[in-house]
């Protein structure tokens, strides 16, 4: 029995994979958390085999929770899972200690395959991800969405999300969910950073 818990901050995203497994008799769905501190404290107390765990959290990145899990529980074998398929975001998920990597839009079949697979400690990744493996690594190219690049802007010229909503006529919710990606994309834990770093890339001036 594969005793399985989802790290994930989108309650929709962590009710379809329990459906998903509904009918999987051997897999059991122990926990779930919305937030690194959560998870932490949900698996110090019971015990899980693979985590399915998101890149994109609140606070700390799923890439840093990775490597915390690691060090912490060495036996937990880590499933990386988000929408994101750039080669910087999975060869740091794997260079952190997941055991595999699973899109969000994967089929159930690919999702319960990859659970089962990085329950042995096999490495898991699937077509899509082993082609986007196997691109040239430009510097760690980050990708950013136009709207994304508006956000960013908006950001380091210190503005609030309330104020960038006003500005981009959006709601404060997609202007929280923006952040949270860019913190993602370019691999850091706070609004700082990610100025500092969107800078030295020449992405804002």
């Amino acid at each position: 029995m594969i005793q399985l818990f989802i790290v994930d901050d989108h309650p929709m995203v962590i009710e379809g994979i329990r459906s998903l497994l509904a009918q999987e008799a051997d897999i059991t769905l122990v926990g779930t958390a919305s937030d690194p501190d959560q998870a932490l404290t949900a698996l110090s107390q019971l015990s899980a085999d693979v985590v399915l765990l998101d890149i994109n959290l609140p606070d700390i990145n799923g890439i840093e929770l990775c490597a915390k899990l690691k060090r912490l529980f060495p036996k937990l074998q880590v499933l990386g899972m988000s929408t994101f398929k750039e080669r910087s975001y999975i060869s740091r998920m794997i260079q952190a200690g997941a055991s595999g990597y699973v899109l969000k839009s994967a089929s159930k079949a690919e999702i319960i395959a990859a659970i089962h697979q990085t329950a042995t400690g096999q490495m898991y990744v699937n077509a899509e991800v082993m082609q986007a493996l196997a691109q040239p690594d430009q510097e760690q190219k980050i990708i950013l969405t136009a709207r994304e690049k508006e956000v960013l802007a908006c950001i380091a010229n210190g503005l609030t999300n309330k104020e960038i909503a006003d500005q981009l006529f959006i709601s404060t919710l997609t202007v929280d969910s923006h952040r949270k990606n860019l913190l993602a994309k370019f691999g850091v834990r706070n609004t700082a950073a990610l100025v500092k770093m969107a800078m030295e890339r020449g992405e804002v001036f």
